[in-house]
């Protein structure tokens, strides 16, 4: 068997890689994906298939080529990794007997999908969330013709780290897509500035969905589409994200990690998705529903600048921890992964506690 990795893309809207720029204006599942590709490649052989690819290309060590469904992998990797897409993951199986198959899901899936969990079953696909909220939730949703399913932490940089840049008290920052829940945030901070009305609200938008979010308060400083050095100067600056709405729940929530890696507290819904798994504290979750506790958070949070780090990166978000994780995976489908069947026993005994 190959000792190589396959990554397959049926679903991004155009052809992506790792030079500059080829990620603006899609998401965040085709910038991790990026990542862990180009991590992996400094031991293993990583291809990229993407449907919307016309020709191959190589970016680093990763080698990204078009997606034919019709045909058997001609590289004949140990493990295709297909992203979100239930319906590609089962003919890969059929077309690639001697590969591993995994079902790479960032996003909570549809109901149409309980109807497509016996094939992947049937075919010994298997499911790798992205954290383990989302993994229970999957397997919850499914039932008993949930497939074998697991989780793997989307990564943060090994070297994202706090520095001297001072942290401004009257700066708060939104970075996500607006359908994240801005509108709710708008309002919130509204109610909030009443009592605070020296902050500002700075909002990046990753300009990949346009989205109504109501009327825009005062205080709000769009900054557009951000790259990523500059959104990390952003969270350097801010006195946290600002996060306070529970309509839209993260299967994971990489901003979150990546500014609690650089100091930024986020200010998050207790409870919703994974907030509370990715938040490197407790106190950074709360009932966002009631002002006088946001309020009440961020007033805290103002008082404490200057009197250490206000969060922490949690260490098994690291890349290196995670592309050993993935790496660990590369194993005939017939030999039990050891870690993968303890995390899935440990989220069936908490559903069931």
């Amino acid at each position: 068997m190959s000792s190589g990795i396959t990554f397959v893309d049926p679903l991004a809207p155009r052809a992506y890689g790792g030079a500059p720029g080829e990620l603006a204006g899609l998401g965040g599942t085709e910038a991790t994906l990026v990542k862990i590709a180009e991590s992996l490649a400094a031991r293993l052989r990583v291809t990229v298939r993407q449907a919307a690819r016309q020709g191959d290309g190589l970016s680093g060590r990763v080698r990204y080529a078009p997606l034919d469904l019709d045909r058997p992998l001609p590289e004949a990797p140990g493990m295709i990794v297909v992203v979100n897409s239930w319906k590609v993951a089962p003919k890969l199986a059929r077309l690639n007997p001697g590969a591993r198959v995994i079902v790479w899901q960032h996003v909570f899936p549809g109901r149409h999908n309980r109807g497509l969990a016996p094939r992947l079953k049937a075919a010994g696909v298997e499911v790798i969330c992205v954290s383990e909220a989302h993994a229970a939730w999957l397997r919850a949703f499914l039932g008993p013709d949930a497939p074998r399913i697991g989780y793997i932490h989307n990564p943060i940089a090994d070297d994202l780290a706090p520095d001297e840049t001072p942290r401004n008290p009257d700066l708060l920052l939104f970075a996500s897509s607006p359908h994240k829940g801005l509108g709710q945030v708008f309002r919130r901070f509204e109610v909030l500035r009443a009592q605070f009305p020296t902050l500002r609200l700075a909002v990046a938008d990753p300009g990949y969905l346009a989205w109504p979010t109501g009327p825009v308060p005062d205080g709000v400083i769009p900054l557009g589409r951000l790259d990523q050095p500059r959104l990390i100067g952003w969270m350097r600056r801010a006195l946290c994200l600002f996060y306070p709405q529970d309509q839209f729940a993260e299967t994971f929530g990489l901003v979150i990690a990546e500014a609690n890696a650089v100091g930024c507290p986020a200010l998050l819904h207790r409870g919703l998705g994974a907030n509370d798994e990715v938040a490197s504290d407790p106190g950074q979750c709360i009932d966002t529903t009631d002002p006088a506790a946001i309020a009440a958070r961020i007033g805290e949070w103002r008082a404490a600048i200057g009197q250490g780090l206000l969060a922490r990166a949690q260490p098994g978000f690291r890349m290196s921890r995670i592309a050993g994780q993935w790496a660990a995976r590369l194993q005939p489908a017939t030999r039990p992964d050891p870690e993968f069947l303890t995390r899935t026993d440990n989220q069936r005994k908490v559903r069931h506690d």
